[in-house]
């Protein structure tokens, strides 16, 4: 064949068979294996619409394998929005070459040219067939070698050309709701033989330890059939759930616990950013100097917030000869199965990490540390364990989303142009899951005896970036720099949460433009407009204010305004432009957002139009209402009256509009929006009453003291 030759995605070059991706083991449906796993993201039915469409297929001709680690690609996390722009690159490549080597046999048996076929439901055709036959892929498999190494080429890529069916960019329900909505698809509800159920008695800081505990009397509460204690690592078992519940309530006051002197009393974020020693680097240096006459600066702080998924975490193991397998609704399946091993000492092929879907993740939540607690409880006591945390030790055990600040300087010249935009960032890391820079990360190893020692917390560098994230300015100013204060220890633990480093940078940033604005005279979107060569950011922001008719904004009634932000994710993902119509009382009273994104090439518009809802949603939760609170013994925050989170009667109007970009790559867009929103209701704070909030959340009690103030 006169091929040529493409580069492959990297997932296919660390995977390079085709049996790691395809299978025919369960025809006549066609099996598909991905490492990207279904967290509520509707990421399933997208990566089905790919692999439907190269191979040809209904999505119920597929049978599709997520997240084991027996079977299934290792493709590191399902986050980062990567899942589309990553897994679903490496999925389209791996079927579309095992789409061409059946063309081949199907040329063959069919005696036409591959050129002359038509796929459709998974039937071959072709009208110029001589004797106008058929043959389906069952029919094909046993002419069709699949342990050989997946090739990429222009022509392997064209030969798309011969399904006859569209599957992607189509609004394909999500088959996984109704069982979800009915109660029987969640991780909660699956039930193993001779399972005992367990609970944690633990405090909610990784580094306490036991001072004083009753054995005696914790072995002797109802429905407790087994004490588990192996250093500071502490749980009940027993047969019976509800009673176990009530147990562990009364076992809490069985234990005392001595909490390390550095969690100290709360303060604000940005005074506590400061007091912690901190490493200082120039990450980023871009432009030369130019004459400044006069500098505008500002500092932004968003505090330690929660993931506060309304269901908590859960977890089951159980062991079988040695061989340990973990069902977890995990992001990261294959680099929990290896920290397990490592955290039980030993060889990672003793443990399989299967996924099951679990009610609402947004990053490294407390999902793995639950894993570790089952499989070291299956263990420990030879039974098949389910470990469900409680709601309190959710709130107050999980690792949070790392608080920072941001510090933007901008200098002008005399004519009022920007020539300089300097910003210097403070966080802790943002990115401590299993795996992450070689640690366990996992809360459980370092309670147990031996204990495991803490990990050394890292940050992710640009272009990814964690706290860094969206920290360089897509503006065209003439000079950028970028400076890193790492804080590498604070009083609680920190991790990955949605869209990281970029909700607070997109904040500052976006807040920051609506400021110099104001000191300009100027419309904010033709601000922003004035700084903006890339025709796709343009766009969106000329169509979110034609949505939002931004333009009769000073009509609006007094206490009430429109607030607007842009920014594309990372850099490099997702294009995204939000207003904020917002109406203030004792509180902020969000009434409308119009959103519009760029993704490139849609999958599914309606499971996209759903995440970029999802993300305002979220971000205004955030924005409004979201902090973690603590003091010496601990987190205070543990319940949904001390923790609120947005009710569903304060869920504002929201109109979303996609571009559908059919000739550009996807780009995830489950990140996209948080940034933006958040953004976007401040500066209608201040559109409304003429205050600048630079310090979240936006709560009754911070505009109390903004207006005081």
């Amino acid at each position: 064949m006169n091929q040529v030759q493409m580069s492959l995605p990297a997932n296919i070059v660390s995977h390079p068979l085709l049996t790691q991706w395809f299978g025919l083991d369960h025809l006549p449906r066609l099996t598909v294996y991905t490492g990207k796993v279904e967290l509520g993201q509707g990421i399933q039915t997208a990566l089905r619409q790919i692999a439907a469409q190269e191979l040809g297929l209904d999505l119920t001709q597929i049978h599709w394998v997520a997240g084991n680690t027996a079977v299934a690609p290792n493709e590191w996390y399902t986050a980062g929005s990567l899942s589309i722009e990553n897994g679903g690159a490496a999925l389209k490549s791996a079927l579309g070459f095992a789409r061409w080597l059946f063309l081949q046999a199907a040329a063959k048996n069919l005696g036409v040219a591959v050129g002359l076929i038509e796929i459709r439901h998974g039937i071959f055709s072709s009208s110029t067939s001589p004797s106008n036959r058929t043959v389906s892929y069952a029919e094909l498999a046993s002419q069709v070698n699949l342990n050989v190494p997946i090739q990429g080429s222009i022509e392997i890529d064209q030969s798309l050309q011969q399904v006859k069916m569209q599957v992607v960019g189509q609004d394909i329900a999500r088959d996984d709701l109704i069982a979800k909505l009915t109660g029987a698809a969640f991780i909660h509800d699956m039930v193993l033989p001779e399972m005992r159920h367990a609970r944690m008695i633990r405090s909610g800081h990784v580094l306490s330890t036991i001072e004083t505990i009753d054995l005696a009397t914790m072995k002797a509460l109802a429905g407790v059939e087994q004490v588990v204690r192996s250093g500071n690592f502490l749980a009940l078992i027993g047969q019976n759930e509800a009673l176990l519940v009530d147990a562990a309530a009364k076992a809490q006051d069985l234990v005392t616990w001595k909490t390390p002197p550095y969690v100290g009393v709360q303060t604000d974020t940005e005074s506590m950013l400061l007091s912690s020693p901190s490493g200082t680097e120039v990450v980023y240096e871009h432009g030369s100097a130019q004459p400044v006459t006069r500098t505008i600066q500002a500092r932004y702080t968003r505090p330690f917030i929660a993931h506060a998924s309304i269901g908590p975490a859960c977890a089951l193991a159980q062991i079988k000869d040695g061989q340990i397998t973990v069902w977890s609704h995990t992001q990261g399946p294959h680099l929990l199965r290896d920290s397990i091993a490592k955290a039980l000492r030993q060889e990672p092929h003793t443990v399989q990490v299967i996924h099951a879907h679990g009610a609402g993740c947004y990053g490294h939540n407390s999902a793995d540390d639950v894993g570790f607690d089952a499989a070291f409880l299956a263990k420990e006591t030879g039974f098949s364990i389910r470990v469900q945390w409680g709601r309190e030790e959710e709130l107050a055990a999980s690792p949070f989303g790392a608080p920072s600040m941001s510090e933007i300087e901008a200098g002008l010249d005399e004519a009022g142009r920007v020539v300089r935009f300097a910003t210097h960032i403070w966080s802790p890391t943002h990115i401590a899951r299993p795996g992450s820079g070689g640690g366990l990360n996992l809360f459980g190893a370092y309670m147990i005896d031996p204990p495991h020692p803490v990990d050394v917390t890292k940050d992710n560098p640009l272009p990814q970036g964690g706290g860094l994230r969206n920290a360089i300015s897509l503006y065209d100013f003439p000079q950028q720099i970028l400076t890193h204060h790492m804080v590498p220890q604070v009083p609680l633990r920190t991790s990955a949460l949605r869209s990281l480093g970029a909700y607070l940078n997109v904040f500052a940033m976006e807040s920051f433009m609506d400021e110099l604005a104001l000191d300009l005279g100027q419309d904010p979107i033709a601000l922003r407009l004035s700084y903006l060569k890339d025709p796709r950011s343009r766009n969106l922001l000329t169509e979110v204010a034609l949505m939002a008719d931004w333009s009769s904004r000073d009509q609006l009634p007094e206490g009430t305004g429109l607030g607007v932000a842009f920014s594309r994710y990372k850099n490099a993902g997702a294009y995204c432009a939000v207003i904020a119509k917002i109406r203030v009382e004792e509180k902020i009273h969000v009434e409308n957002f119009w959103c519009t994104t760029d993704v490139g090439k849609i999958i599914n518009p309606d499971g996209l139009a759903n995440q970029i809802e999802g993300g305002i949603i979220q971000s205004m939760s955030w924005t409004l209402k979201e902090m973690v609170t603590w003091d010496q013994q601990g987190v205070l925050s543990k319940t949904w009256d001390t923790y609120p989170i947005l009710m569903f009667d304060e869920v504002p109007e929201v109109e979303v509009k996609l571009f559908d970009q059919v000739d550009q790559p996807s780009l995830g867009g489950g990140e996209a929006s948080a940034g933006p929103t958040g953004a976007a209701i401040a500066n209608a704070l201040a559109s409304a009453l003429g205050i600048r909030a630079r310090h979240l959340p936006l709560s009754a009690e911070r505009l109390a003291q903004l207006i005081s103030s």
